[in-house]
């Protein structure tokens, strides 16, 4: 991608996830588009769930409060090892990536993030749901397609 016209480089995001999908999507934008997105602002994203806190009675919520904490540790730590991997990943095809987590819906957080960080292309993988799964637990990527302000490249692991 060639520089803007205020001289400031593009901005691709990746964003990321614990899933196979996801790691294909970043792997697949590495070995496809390395040339394209070399001179670019290469950013790598997780977005971590915020806990349900709405199940933890007011009775039980002071002895949930040292395991909600643990859990919300915990969580952090994997989004870190995820990002490490991620940048690691993109440092073998000699793209030098930022990282960045934030807590909440992922596909909100997404989107707010592509809108702050000014992304001119996002990039995420597909979990391959059907029309059902889609219906009930909602489609991070279609979502993205539909509210994110750049463009938007999902990669599908193909089918064999």
């Amino acid at each position: 991608m060639e520089e803007g016209k205020s001289g400031e480089k593009k901005k691709v995001m990746v964003a990321i996830d614990e899933s196979e999908n996801s790691n294909y999507a970043l792997e697949w934008t590495l070995e496809k588009l390395r040339d394209t997105i070399a001179d670019s602002d290469v950013i790598i994203f997780t977005a971590q769930p915020k806990f349900d806190l709405g199940s933890v009675y007011a009775s039980t919520f002071r002895r949930s409060v040292g395991l909600i904490t643990s859990l919300q540790e915990n969580q952090k730590k994997i989004a870190s090892i995820l990002l490490d991997k991620a940048k690691d990943k993109c440092a073998k095809y000699g793209i030098v990536a930022e990282t960045v987590k934030e807590i909440g819906d992922p596909k909100y957080a997404i989107c707010e993030a592509v809108e702050k960080l000014n992304i001119e292309l996002l990039v995420l993988g597909s979990h391959n749901r059907g029309p059902v799964q889609r219906a009930f637990l909602g489609s991070v990527s279609n979502y993205c397609v539909n509210n994110a302000k750049c463009p938007v490249l999902v990669v599908k692991i193909p089918a064999v």
